[in-house]
């Protein structure tokens, strides 16, 4: 604990300082004020709107010490259940890899079909963070566990991409993504300049495309985080500037300096196809999107979203922001959120009782692994877990 007389001390150089770094405000001030020719008012428009999570991490792991379950598990705003699987950070990625295919080689699953398609035959060809087996077999120790919560994502783009890609929908449609356009989990191939992740997004343009021409029907793919260097960077300046007056739902194109001021990793911005590379300018790797924020309310205390659209969508950013907008009216919990995100997530969630019998099955599965005279030993714990002893 501080010691009272050193307060008044700490408060006058915490007042010294902001007074000091008052020119890094005026700043972010006038660079928020380049976005103020860019902002649109947004007029309501009706259209079906779909979205699918993968179910969090801190709500899908069962923990049994040592032994620690992830479930993977995609689920929709209807409610379907559209990928599931355990694992656990000890799994061997190539039986994982394995079990993507059939024995002739054929994908049998939602990633197996992204996985042939971007011409991948292991996870760890797919993303440079899903360890090799040869690494989980020898180096066991110098491998993270959070390698499972890459699995889990990719998952999730697997299933948005066969969705979009294969099933398609009967009418149009708004493809809500929680999180932006972006990813840094897919790899890179800097030999042969093969990124992943922008061979996948052209494959979905491209079937987003086909969709209109073959059969008029119009898909949006937008991505939605509430949470962006952007808007955390320039939240203060925007409310100070007036940049989203009162009594209008309204959005904004970020400029791209903004963009550039605020992120670490140029590499996880856009840059447009046929654009000449500089030698200051990193290759898109990561990014697909163009960037937007967006207050759904008409009160300047509402709150603002990043959202991406498809570079090739942007044009059509007045219409799709009218869509999403209608969507945000039932917003439930979250005020002005797309509901069709909410109820993904909601439905996404393992918890309560479902949670309590997946618990219970880990217990048994390890019961089930003892010796016969040690099995009891499971079920003395069981009585002394507080957690199962306070079920109602």
């Amino acid at each position: 604990m501080f010691d009272p007389e050193e307060i008044p001390q700490i408060k006058q150089a915490i007042r010294e300082c902001a007074i000091v770094d008052k020119n890094l405000l005026e700043d972010l001030r006038a660079e928020a004020n380049g976005m103020r020719s860019n902002v649109r008012v947004i007029k309501p428009r009706t259209i079906t709107t779909f979205s699918l999570v993968a179910t969090d991490g801190t709500n899908n792991k069962l923990i049994y010490n040592p032994f620690y379950f992830q479930i993977i598990r995609v689920v929709d705003s209807y409610g379907n259940n559209l990928c599931l699987d355990v694992i656990t950070p000890t799994t061997d990625t190539d039986i994982l890899s394995q079990r993507q295919f059939d024995e002739l080689g054929n994908p049998q699953t939602l990633l197996g079909i992204l996985m042939k398609d971007l011409g991948c035959k292991t996870l760890n060809d797919l993303s440079p963070m899903i360890p090799s087996g040869k690494k989980m077999r020898e180096n066991p120790t110098e491998v993270s566990k959070s390698w499972v919560l890459t699995y889990r994502d990719l998952c999730e783009w697997a299933v948005l991409y066969n969705k979009i890609c294969y099933e398609g929908f009967a009418s149009n449609t708004v493809v809500v993504k929680d999180g932006l356009l972006r990813s840094k989990i897919f790899k890179y191939d800097a030999a042969n300049k093969r990124p992943l992740f922008i061979e996948m997004m052209k494959k979905i343009n491209a079937a987003i495309e086909n969709a209109y021409k073959q059969k008029r029907i119009k898909i949006f793919f937008v991505g939605l985080a509430k949470h962006s260097q952007v808007l955390s960077r320039y939240s203060l300046a925007m409310q100070i500037e007036n940049i989203f007056p009162t009594g209008e739902p309204r959005y904004a194109k970020v400029p791209e300096e903004m963009e550039k001021n605020s992120y670490v990793w140029k590499e996880y911005m856009k840059r447009v196809d046929g654009e000449e590379e500089e030698v200051d300018r990193e290759v898109n790797k990561y990014s697909m999107g163009e960037l937007y924020l967006v207050r759904f309310g008409k009160k300047s205390s509402d709150p603002v979203w990043a959202i991406d659209l498809l570079n090739s969508q942007s044009s059509a950013d007045a219409e799709i922001f009218g869509y999403l907008y209608m969507d945000t009216l039932d917003g439930f919990p979250i005020p002005h959120y797309p509901a069709c995100l909410q109820r993904a997530l909601e439905n996404a969630q393992v918890v309560d009782f479902d949670l309590d019998i997946l618990q219970d099955e880990v217990a048994q599965a390890i019961k089930n692994i003892l010796p016969d005279d040690k099995k009891d030993i499971i079920d003395y714990q069981a009585l002394g877990n507080s957690s199962i002893m306070n079920r109602q």
